[in-house]
């Protein structure tokens, strides 16, 4: 059997479109994210995923069924609806005796898992407790990451960048002012993890830029880091690997800053600087009978005085 056997040719338009929706693509769509609940949960960690489902709408699923499946010992089941809502991302409750009020944050390659970070909640505050006006729905939030453990240990800096892909949101060419008003902070303190949901309150300040102040608007979690499953170094580098029409062309001479300044050098010749015009003063003016030398071979121009 040659290979353009195992080609999957579509029957009807539906199909195609379906096929063309599934197929590589250099700018790939949003990632969508699957939230579902083990076999036993607790009433905290139901309501947290629906918490989290609400920051993450319209690009996730919830599942109301519960699934009897444990992800660090047999993730095939992830896998399988992975594939069949082409989400990249997953999110999963559980609670038992030993691991009480248990989330596990994890993404997939090639719907095969890539990394699982298991957190556990500690202290719980949900969003209908805090009573403030909430962020539209589909807000893209900003992200905050507080604490020397995010660059310095190996499982914080996996959960840093698990975090951002689950959260970031779309991508935009540009935003405006009055869209900035979501903020997601984490804080990495004694071995925890406090993430805080917060809104930007644009207040007068007497001048064009406003004051901003944040309002506490939920959910609130207490976390500590549990169990992981990291990929291997290869496999996160593959995982990372951009097409060539993506990568942004070398332009020689041209460099930036630690604040994305554009700095650029240009190569001149050699100026003659005998010939330089400049500023012309009086303590400069030739005396009476000063002879120029040394003109000839590019050399600067010598003045020698005459006595009288």
């Amino acid at each position: 059997m040659t290979q353009l056997d195992n080609v999957v040719k579509p029957k009807s338009k539906r199909s195609k479109r379906f096929l063309d929706s599934r197929a590589p693509k250099l700018s790939e769509d949003l990632k969508s994210a699957m939230i579902m609940k083990g076999g036993n949960t607790s009433l905290t960690v139901t309501q947290a995923l629906k918490d989290l489902y609400s920051l993450k709408k319209p690009n996730a699923v919830l599942y109301k069924k519960k699934n009897i499946t444990r992800p660090f010992e047999d993730s095939t089941s992830l896998e399988f609806f992975s594939k069949k809502t082409d989400s990249s991302l997953f999110l999963f409750g559980s609670h038992n005796k030993k691991r009480p009020n248990n989330l596990i944050f994890g993404r997939l390659f090639d719907f095969h898992v890539l990394d699982m970070i298991e957190l556990g909640i500690e202290k719980y505050v949900s969003l209908s407790d805090i009573k403030a006006s909430k962020c539209p729905e589909g807000t893209k939030p900003m992200l905050v990451f507080a604490g020397e453990a995010f660059d310095i240990d190996n499982e914080h800096k996996r959960l840093k960048s698990l975090l951002i892909d689950f959260f970031r949101g779309p991508t935009v060419p540009a935003v405006r002012l009055a869209g900035l008003e979501h903020v997601l902070n984490f804080t990495a303190l004694d071995g925890k993890i406090f993430m805080r949901s917060y809104r930007c309150l644009l207040k007068k300040s007497g001048c064009r830029t406003p004051r901003i102040e944040l309002e506490e608007i939920g959910p609130s979690f207490d976390l500590v880091l549990r169990r992981t499953h990291l990929a291997s170094d290869d496999l996160y580098k593959l995982a990372h690997r951009q097409p060539k029409a993506l990568k942004p062309k070398k332009k020689k001479n041209i460099s930036h800053d630690a604040f994305g300044t554009k700095l650029g050098r240009v190569h001149m010749q050699k100026q003659d600087l005998s010939k330089l015009h400049t500023r012309k003063m009086k303590g400069l003016r030739k005396r009476r009978g000063a002879v120029v030398d040394g003109e000839q071979g590019g050399q600067e121009p010598k003045v020698a005085k005459v006595e009288s």
